[in-house]
């Protein structure tokens, strides 16, 4: 039997669950992704679509299989499976590192954008997470195996493709030849042809698209930065440590400085509460403040590693983010979080309040936010792309695997916790 121990496991932590309501919901939305969306391929490649939509993001991958990242330990099938994800996404690093999304074959399906087009690619959106999701998956698969195996050519050739791309985009203007129109699409089209608004270069890195697919409105998106320095950490390691790479390390070492020099000068915004992390820049002394529930984040920084929960910046971010000051922030009958443009008004995002519980400080927050999204799933035991304030049974997409897999992820992280209460 194929994941043998990881069966074992679940049904020894389900059977640790008191509330069956808990238990049942939990190993749906575990399994989800491992028995829906995972294709293992001949070459070792591991293919993982995102549900109901038949691509795979670079982003939605990395985080719908970390939460099987534990289990590598002791389960050699999904050490397997997970490095096979690695694998594949390197792969199609190597095809297009400007792509967020691909297909399993290369047969042309997807968007037809007017951009640089490729039978793998199912589209062309460039959003900055979709290369740093990858390494952040390697280096969490590496803490747990200790595989230093996966650090090899294919490997160095991948982050000297993303470091390239990363260095390009701090000069946008300058050096890139990317370009996004969809055409009858202004929501889509970026402005001055497709080259996107202006920025001032500063040391940030310019992307078109933030983390939920919709266009920036600023081109320096700052969480995707932050989530940058992140690997950038790693990847210093990775070339000072384990394989010693003077001249990667060196071009790690200096983007890690440009960014965070960048940050320290356009980052931060003054409010009546104390400073805050705005959302988006331009170099200019615009910001765009306000939160969007898919990750990066400004909600997920501790969760992806950028700061502690109780750095004093973040947490007047989080108290402004977590209020309806927050632009797409809505409170209703039912429930209340964080949503995204990229759903309709008033609709509150499962990922947000499962990355507000994975963040939170509080177990009577965490609890709560349990409670919400127990009460808030309209019977499928699945998490949603989002559902509306007031009326759970009203939702947008059915099968999300994001969702589901950060929900067993946070139960998972609040076993002590969750495990004795009822639902």
């Amino acid at each position: 039997m194929k994941y043998k121990k990881t069966y074992e496991w679940l049904d020894f932590f389900c059977a640790k669950l008191k509330s069956k309501e808990l238990a049942t919901l939990f190993r749906n939305c575990f399994l989800s992704t491992l028995t829906t969306t995972v294709r293992e391929k001949e070459d070792g490649s591991t293919y993982v679509f995102t549900g109901d939509i038949p691509a795979m993001w670079l982003r939605d991958s990395s985080a719908q299989v970390n939460t099987y990242i534990g289990l590598c330990g002791v389960d050699d099938d999904m050490s397997q499976m997970i490095r096979g994800v690695i694998k594949r996404q390197f792969f199609y690093i190597s095809i297009d590192p400007y792509a967020n999304a691909f297909n399993e074959e290369k047969n042309g399906h997807g968007h037809k954008d007017l951009t640089l087009n490729n039978d793998w690619v199912w589209e062309r959106k460039f959003e900055i997470d979709s290369l740093c999701y990858p390494l952040w998956l390697t280096d969490k698969y590496f803490s747990i195996t200790g595989d230093t195996t996966i650090f090899d050519q294919e490997f160095c050739k991948t982050v000297e493709i993303i470091l390239t791309v990363f260095e390009t985009e701090q000069k946008h203007f300058k050096k890139s030849n990317y370009t996004f129109i969809r055409e009858n699409s202004a929501c889509d089209s970026l402005e001055n042809n497709g080259r996107g608004s202006n920025c001032k270069e500063n040391g940030l890195v310019w992307s078109a698209f933030r983390p939920s697919d919709d266009k920036n409105t600023y081109g320096y998106l700052i969480p995707s930065n932050m989530f940058i320095v992140v690997v950038m950490r790693f990847l210093i390691h990775v070339f000072t440590e384990i394989i010693p790479n003077n001249v990667m390390a060196e071009r790690c070492i200096q983007l890690k400085s440009d960014i965070e020099k960048g940050l320290s000068e356009c980052a931060y915004v003054e409010t009546n509460n104390g400073r805050i992390f705005a959302y988006e820049t331009d170099g200019y002394g615009n910001h765009f403040i306000a939160d969007d529930a898919n990750v990066p984040s400004l909600l997920s920084l501790p969760y992806l590693g950028y700061c502690k929960a109780d750095d004093p910046i973040y947490s007047n971010t989080r108290n402004y983010l977590i209020s309806k000051a927050n632009r797409y922030f809505y409170k209703g009958l039912i429930a209340e979080g964080i949503g995204s443009p990229h759903t309709p008004e008033n609709y509150i995002w499962p990922l947000g309040l499962i990355i507000q519980g994975l963040t939170s400080v509080s177990e009577e927050e965490k609890v709560s936010l349990l409670r919400m999204l127990i009460n808030t799933h309209a019977g499928t035991y699945h998490m949603h792309e989002s559902f509306h304030k007031d009326d759970p049974t009203k939702f947008t997409r059915s099968w999300f695997g994001w969702a589901d897999s950060l929900f067993a992820e946070f139960v998972m992280s609040n076993f002590e916790l969750f495990k004795n209460i009822e639902f």
